[in-house]
C-alpha cells in the first residue's frame, strides 16, 4: 500500500519503510472516509491474507486518481485517510484472526487459561496501533502480552536470514548437495 501510494515521495515519509510510513500519516487520517472490506470473513479459521485487502485499496487509490486528475506515482489528497483505514482493516483482521487462535488453543488445551501469553514480534509489532489493538484483546482475555520494543521488530526476512547464518556457522541442517530437493509454493 506504501509503495501503491507513492510515499517515499511524500515530505514527511520520504525516508521512511513503508509500515513505519503508513502508520505515520495514518495517525492524522480519518480512517471512516473509506471502509475497507475485511479479508476471508467468509473462512472460520485462523489464516491471515492481505491480498484482498490490498485489492481493495488499489482500486480505490485507481478511482481517487481519477477522480484528481493525477497519475500515478502522484501524492493523493486523501493519502492520509487512506492509509489510516487501510491500517485499521489491516490491524481488525489480525485481531480477530489471533482471538480465533487464542480460542482454539485455550478450548484445546494447548495453552493453560491461567498464565497464557501472547508473542507478538517482527514487523506488525512495530506498529502501535496494531500493538494497542493486541494489547486490549490479550487483556480482554487475561492473556499477557509480549512484545520486543519496537526498534528490534525487524523485518522477518532479515531474522530468517539471520537464522540462517547461525545455521550454517553451527553446521545444523546444511545440505550440500541439494539434488534430489523439491520445492513446491507454499
Amino acid at each position: 500500500v506504501a509503495r501503491r501510494l507513492s510515499l517515499r515521495k511524500h515530505p514527511e515519509c520520504h525516508s521512511m519503510a513503508g509500515g513505519k510510513a503508513i502508520e505515520h500519516l495514518a495517525q492524522t487520517g480519518n480512517r471512516q472516509q473509506h471502509a475497507f472490506r475485511l479479508p476471508m470473513q467468509q473462512y472460520r479459521n485462523c489464516d491471515f491474507s492481505f491480498s484482498g485487502l490490498q485489492n481493495l485499496v488499489n482500486k480505490v487509490i485507481i478511482q481517487k486518481e481519477k477522480e484528481e486528475g493525477i497519475q500515478e506515482g502522484e501524492i493523493l489528497s486523501c493519502v492520509k485517510d487512506i492509509a489510516a483505514a487501510a491500517q485499521h482493516a489491516v490491524a481488525v483482521h489480525i485481531i480477530q484472526r489471533t482471538y480465533r487462535a487464542m480460542l482454539f488453543c485455550i478450548k484445546n488445551s494447548i495453552l493453560s487459561s491461567k498464565n497464557a501469553t501472547l508473542v507478538v514480534s517482527g514487523g506488525v509489532a512495530s506498529n502501535q496501533y496494531i500493538r494497542k489493538g493486541l494489547q486490549a484483546l490479550a487483556d480482554a482475555n487475561d492473556f499477557a502480552l509480549l512484545c520486543p520494543p519496537p526498534r528490534l521488530c525487524t523485518d522477518n526476512g532479515v531474522m530468517i536470514a539471520w537464522n540462517g547464518i547461525e545455521r550454517l556457522r553451527a553446521g545444523l541442517g546444511v545440505l550440500h548437495s541439494t539434488d534430489g530437493i523439491r520445492y513446491e509454493p507454499k
